[in-house]
């Protein structure tokens, strides 16, 4: 995955997967309908978010509210694009790049065809209930998490790679001074050549 068909690989699959799952909810389970498949725990229910990501949003005006989510959307898909983009060389960076880019592509289209994201992921335990989601956000989720590992093992790696530089410089430095034990002075350098 050294080039951009990784990516759109794995944005593709993301994309067709959550597109799919979106479709079939939306069209055998009705809307507000929950169906458990884990007591107490995870249920599938056909929700409609017209908020930001968790709901957020969802009762403020419509219009200013799905067009700021569009241009919002727009611009990160860009800003992942041209980061990617920079990164090719990194496969771990280019696969969660594609579950982002995926995820938000799927979240975007919905924005755009039905005004509204398809929500039908219900976990809960007890009384603590987390928020409606789908696959894109699962996507998205889940590639931010690992973007944030690879990067930060990267950041530790060339910590220590410039550790090692500088020791490995520092002893160079310290074998070159060994190797001529007799200290020059500065008159030996203006001593006349035989």
């Amino acid at each position: 995955m050294r080039d951009r068909t990784g990516v759109l690989l794995i944005a593709a699959t993301v994309l067709a997967l959550d597109q799919i799952t979106k479709l079939m909810v939306s069209n055998w389970i009705p809307f507000q309908v929950r169906i458990d498949l884990v007591d107490n725990f995870l249920a599938l229910t056909h929700v409609r978010n017209t908020g930001a990501a968790f709901g957020l949003l969802a009762d403020a005006p419509v219009a200013p509210v799905r067009a700021g989510l569009v241009v919002v959307s727009v611009l990160a898909i860009g800003l992942i694009w041209t980061y990617a983009r920079q990164s090719w060389h990194e496969p771990r960076v280019m696969a969660t790049f594609g579950l982002i880019l995926g995820g938000a592509l799927g979240n975007l289209i919905d924005r755009l065809r039905l005004h509204y994201v398809v929500d039908f992921i219900d976990v809960h335990w007890g009384r603590y209930h987390w928020p409606s989601f789908n696959v894109a956000d699962m996507a998205i989720t889940v590639g931010a998490i690992s973007l944030f590992i690879v990067m930060a093992q990267q950041g530790e790696v060339e910590k220590a790679s410039l550790t090692m530089t500088e020791a490995s410089s520092d002893e160079s430095d310290s074998l070159l001074a060994d190797e001529n034990p007799v200290k020059k002075t500065a008159a030996d350098d203006m001593a006349p050549l035989n």
